[in-house]
């Protein structure tokens, strides 16, 4: 049975991931509802972990003492669960795949004419139609990490969901989808994925394993 977070671990967790956001995208990106994530953001800014910035980003984020308080949580989550060693296993999974994603981006945004690199403007739909193959094989890669990982822990489950998502729209002719920042594209979930692994399992990535 997967092991549920409190409400309390999911909504710093949330706020470690997505790093400066408003409540109504915390209580998204962790399947709270928004009543309960702005209960419990009030508290941790009562208490000190959480502060919100307004400027050219504006939201709600963690503390130094915050985030040193979602390290302690998560692992402590992770440990009572007895889960680390099998996180590990499937983050080894992912960490194989994340040089493909890479690539994929880099080939998605830039493209080769005359030997030199240049911007990809999407006007060749054949080279486009390449790379989003390329996507889908890595995505069949991906959807059983994610199923994995959901297995483990239940705070894992909505990425699956938010892959599909993103190359739903890809397929469908939105191509923003597949890298653009600021929006859950393909590379925006992957990337937070990464990052969740990482802070879950308390791993620096100078400290990764090789591919």
């Amino acid at each position: 049975m997967s092991t549920p977070s409190d409400p309390r671990t999911l909504v710093l967790h949330g706020l470690r991931i997505k790093g400066v956001v408003e409540a109504d995208v915390v209580a998204d990106a962790v399947e709270l509802p928004l009543a309960t994530t702005c209960t419990e953001i009030d508290e941790l800014v009562r208490t000190g972990l959480v502060v919100h910035r307004s400027g050219a980003l504006t939201g709600f984020t963690l503390t130094r003492d915050g985030r040193e308080e979602h390290a302690r949580v998560v692992a402590l989550e992770v440990d009572q669960a007895h889960l680390r060693d099998e996180l590990q296993l499937v983050y080894e999974r992912f960490a194989a795949l994340n040089p493909q994603l890479l690539t994929l981006c880099t080939d998605w945004q830039l493209r080769t004419e005359r030997g030199a690199p240049v911007r990809n403007d999407h006007s060749d739909p054949a080279y486009d139609r390449a790379v989003i193959d390329r996507l889908e094989s890595l995505h069949e890669l991906a959807l059983p990490i994610c199923h994995d990982l959901a297995s483990l822990l239940d705070r894992y489950r909505p990425y699956g969901a938010r892959f599909d998502h993103a190359i739903e729209r890809v397929r469908a002719g939105d191509l923003d989808w597949f890298t653009k920042p600021m929006i859950a594209s393909y590379h925006t979930v992957w990337f937070e994925l990464h990052e969740d692994l990482l802070v879950t399992l308390g791993i620096t990535r100078g400290a990764e394993v090789p591919a």
